[in-house]
């Protein structure tokens, strides 16, 4: 009975893992069976005598064989067959010292960017295994690497549902550039792609600690009293548009 409870509860696992489209957690899949050292993966590479076509992003590999027209040989992304290539997937860099899954100097954000290429491969190609290196052990098993980027996974999704917020808050202003006039940003019931009632007046976002700063539109103009916010000098408080002569 135990047994027949054991093996039912193994394939709805693996049906997550396997099925496209599922809910998964990319960070903590159920670990497949089949675990590929670096050596092995290298047989993968497309090349002559080539075994198929994998590729490894953050450590789990996948079988991309059926998309031999980009990882095959004169694919643009044949470079990454056959290894873990993860930083060139935030960094567009496809040298060869840009071919790497030393991921460690990623940001918050890049390493939200990072498992969403994850997540593509997990719904869109078949996963072979993970491979013995940088982010699983020899038992399969998370590395500390693995677990830092994961630390910096939940600070960029953390950051973004901050900044999803602040945008429904605060929308993005519209701009436009003139070499004759210059400069202009000004607010509208449908700037920064958020419809809404009001129109707004633009002030100038600035992010903690720093001198960057965007243009939003603000409902109440008594927001320029934040810390974080600023007027733009020259332009009446209450004008929906301002001139930018900075």
């Amino acid at each position: 009975m135990h047994g027949d409870v054991f093996f039912a509860v193994a394939s709805v696992l693996l049906a997550i893992w396997v099925i496209p489209g599922g809910d998964r957690d990319p960070t903590r899949d159920p670990p497949p069976a089949r675990l590929l050292s670096r050596d092995e993966l290298s047989q993968y590479g497309g090349a002559g005598g080539s075994r198929g076509l994998y590729l490894a992003v953050v450590g789990q590999v996948f079988d991309v064989q059926r998309g031999e027209r980009h990882y095959g040989l004169g694919g643009g992304y044949h470079g990454m067959a056959g290894k873990d290539a993860s930083l060139a997937f935030v960094t567009g860099d496809f040298t060869e010292s840009g071919l790497t899954d030393d991921v460690s100097t990623l940001t918050p954000s890049q390493a939200v960017t990072l498992y969403d290429w994850l997540a593509f491969y997990q719904k869109d190609y078949t996963p072979v295994g993970r491979l013995i290196g940088r982010f699983y052990n020899e038992k399969g098993q998370p590395t500390e690497a693995l677990t830092k980027l994961e630390g910096l996974l939940s600070e960029g999704q953390r950051l973004k549902s901050q900044l999803q917020a602040e945008s429904q808050q605060f929308p993005a202003c519209n701009s436009e550039w003139r070499p004759t006039v210059g400069g202009r940003v000004w607010c509208s019931t449908k700037s920064g792609g958020v419809e809404r009632r009001w129109a707004g007046v633009p002030r100038k976002l600035f992010s903690p600690g720093s001198s960057r700063f965007r243009c939003v539109c603000v409902e109440d103009p008594s927001s320029s009293e934040m810390p974080t916010m600023q007027e733009y000098q020259g332009c009446p408080p209450h004008s929906d548009s301002c001139t930018i002569n900075e």
